[in-house]
């Protein structure tokens, strides 16, 4: 493991607080953003929406305040003297050989690979593990600028042929292609309008099961409430306009639909979500009979099931059903609908499970990081696997016969290690470890518990360099999401590695409207109760200056998507509390979310404003409507992307630039547009670290930061 020295980068950073504030550069205007009479009515409050002319992206109003913006922005971060030489240590930290997760496909084991700086993963395939992968295919020559990125791949059953889809500039549409694995040769196949989709082969590798929608017929066409989802299944070799439509549901337009073939062949296993409510139906379909119907085995959704496995017609699931925590049952097919328990609910959360090597593989969360158990088939316990530490495991794929899997373990410390796990000998043994440019050694973590506004206990990690002293001086980066059932658990992140060797705290709190704790945790922060996770987090930031990590000046606060709502409306109840804010992508209107993209999707967490009494509770946070301008408030760098088609840059428009016209204070309010990217998946590495650097020089600027002092 090499060490490094951080010399160079704290002698570019070690400058006086005289210094730093030499130079501050004063914002004395912003781009000016007109106000228009806009007004609406919910439920007889009316609500002025005055910058609602942001929303159009394409508008040139808007092309021109972004263009403004962007020049203020980058002029502000181009001349922090700290910038350079963040960006450059972050370069080298990214600078390692990684590897995801392997699978083996008839023969051939395939994995994915990045050298270090490619701006996106590398796919590969070989005949066994101790040969020189080759190539599969490279996302890289895709695009010039790595905007293009592998989005899904599924290898066909006979090994012979990849199905995998792109998306461009981080959207979330994709294109799905067919490429031969022993020549690498794209087949004519392009299947168009995929979103949120995978695929699954027949077992015959004739053709795939993939969900779409219709080709629009207009650019409106896609906020058409009957532009909908169906499943249909490509036969390799045709048009898509020859798929065969297996599954729609015209009375029920926000149905999605995601088709997995069992490994016998025998059934394709249809799993019904309705937006991001973590509920979900199954049907199936016996692929073995002619012109079998969809049967809806779970017709009602009342609680989440994911497929495992089947044994002929029993089928195995994992479900939070009567379980919040989750566990394991049987449901027989063939007789009325009744679930026999296998593997009962825990005080930990089950978070995933798998059957290889004829038994289950359970990844459970015990407060918050993984801890891996195993199965015989009839529920009995068998091994607990031996983990490095306090981490994050993933991976376990394979079928019920293989005799061999694969997993991922990681901390906030420790990159990647790609584990083999043998179940003859029950063994685990490093595969791929990384060598890296700097010492995990010289990081500790920790979780506390605290107790938020209500009296619950919510853990949080803390992660620094060994030694630091709790005399309220750290600066510290307090991160949190809070939402979907998501659980933040122990990663590991280039750019916060740096974070903490320059001095800095790294804080996640585990709040409510997580899965950490499962459906109850979640549902505890969701709709009428999302003020809890707000106060989750606020009473993680007072516990961090109560017990002296930190204090009001050198606190951050961090977060994206969800976690950017969660940054704005914190902000705007106590902006007091914060020495700085980065809200990112957030989801900054709460009154009209669901009118655009995948908006209406949320409402299963959030609610709608078209519900009177769950508008009273988002008019109450919402963080673009309780913005004041009698206070003011801490440096904030909000970001965002220009092509974002999941949380329309709209709401962080209309929230800085609401922002900016209220500030009372000398603070600088500053929003980064990205161009040419999406939400964040696929994003290029180039671009992580750009995006990366401009984030801790604002801060070492906003909290007068003395790096590795």
């Amino acid at each position: 493991m090499a060490r490094f020295s951080a010399f160079g980068l704290s002698l570019a950073l070690a400058l006086s607080a005289s210094a730093v504030h030499a130079q501050e550069v004063a914002i004395r205007a912003y781009p000016p953003a007109p106000k228009v009479k806009q007004v609406d009515d919910y439920h007889g409050t009316l609500v002025p929406d005055p910058y609602r002319w942001l929303e159009d992206p394409d508008s040139k109003q808007t092309s021109d305040w972004v263009a403004a913006e962007n020049r203020l922005t980058f002029d502000y971060l181009q001349k922090i003297p700290q910038r350079e030489a963040i960006k450059e240590r972050i370069t080298k930290v990214y600078n390692y050989e990684r590897y995801g997760v392997p699978f083996r496909q008839k023969g051939n084991y395939f994995l994915t690979q990045n050298s270090g700086l490619q701006n996106q993963s590398v796919l590969y395939v070989t005949p066994d593990l101790a040969t020189p992968p080759r190539v599969l295919l490279d996302p890289n020559t895709l695009s010039s600028d790595g905007t293009v990125a592998l989005a899904g791949t599924a290898v066909s059953d006979d090994g012979k042929l990849l199905a995998y889809s792109t998306s461009a500039s981080g959207s979330d549409w994709q294109e799905w292609h067919v490429r031969e694995v022993a020549t690498g040769k794209d087949l004519d196949d392009l299947l168009k309008w995929s979103k949120f989709s995978g695929a699954s082969w027949l077992k015959d590798s004739s053709g795939f099961f993939y969900s779409r929608y219709d080709e629009p017929q207009s650019a409106t066409q896609f906020k058409d409430a009957n532009y909908y989802q169906k499943l249909y299944f490509h036969k390799v070799g045709t048009p898509q306009s020859q798929d065969v439509l297996i599954y729609e549901r015209k009375d029920q337009k926000d149905w999605g639909f995601s088709g997995t073939v069992s490994d016998d062949g025998r059934y394709l296993i249809i799993t019904v979500s309705q937006g991001t409510d973590p509920k979900n139906r199954v049907f199936y379909k016996d692929l073995k009979a002619t012109d079998s119907k969809v049967i809806e085995l779970i017709a009602n959704v009342e609680a989440a099931y994911t497929f495992i496995d089947n044994d002929g017609s029993t089928f195995w699931f994992l479900t939070d059903k009567d379980a919040p925590r989750g566990r394991v049952v049987a449901i027989d097919t063939t007789k009325p609908l009744a679930l026999q328990e296998i593997i009962p609910q825990s005080k930990d959360k089950l978070d995933q499970v798998s059957c290889i090597g004829n038994q289950f593989v359970a990844i459970y969360l015990k407060d918050a990081h993984s801890q891996v158990e195993t199965f015989d088939l009839t529920g009995k316990a068998l091994k607990t696997l031996p983990l490095p530490g306090i981490g994050s495991v993933s991976g376990f794929a394979g079928k019920r016969t293989d005799k061999e899997t694969f997993f991922a373990y990681e901390s906030f410390a420790n990159p990647t290690t790609i584990y083999r796990y043998d179940f003859e000998t029950l063994t685990s043994l490093p595969l791929y470890k990384p060598y890296v440019n700097f010492n995990p050694d010289d990081f500790v973590t920790e979780q506390v518990f605290y107790k938020s506004k209500d009296g619950t206990q919510v853990p949080m990690f803390i992660t620094a360099k060994k030694g630091f002293k709790r005399d309220s001086s750290n600066p510290t980066l307090l991160y949190g999401y809070g939402g979907f059932g998501i659980s933040e658990t122990p990663v590991f992140s280039p750019s916060v590695l740096v974070w903490m060797e320059m001095g800095g705290i790294y804080a996640l709190p585990n709040l409510r409207g997580g899965g950490e704790y499962g459906e109850e945790w979640h549902q505890a922060g969701t709709k009428l109760k999302k003020q809890n996770v707000f106060d989750d987090f606020i009473a993680a930031a007072q516990w961090l200056i109560v017990n002296q990590y930190t204090e009001t000046p050198k606190l951050a606060i961090f977060g994206g998507s969800n976690g950017g709502l969660l940054v704005g409306a914190a902000l705007n109840q106590r902006p007091d509390l914060f020495g700085a804010a980065l809200p990112a992508v957030g989801v900054m209107d709460m009154l009209r979310f669901q009118k655009f993209t995948i908006g209406w999707g949320w409402t299963s967490d959030y609610g709608s404003s078209d519900d009177p009494e769950q508008f009273k509770a988002l008019y109450a946070y919402s963080p673009l409507h309780n913005i004041k301008s009698s206070r003011p408030y801490p440096p904030t760098l909000v970001t965002t992307a220009d092509h974002d088609d999941r949380v329309v840059p709209g709401h962080s428009f209309k929230f800085a630039a609401a922002l900016q016209a209220a500030q009372k204070g000398t603070a600088p309010i500053l929003i980064r547009i990205d161009t040419k990217a999406g939400h964040g998946a696929g994003k290029p590495t180039s671009k992580r670290i750009e995006e990366a650097a401009d984030r801790w020089a604002f801060l070492v600027k906003s909290l007068k930061m003395q790096p590795n002092r």
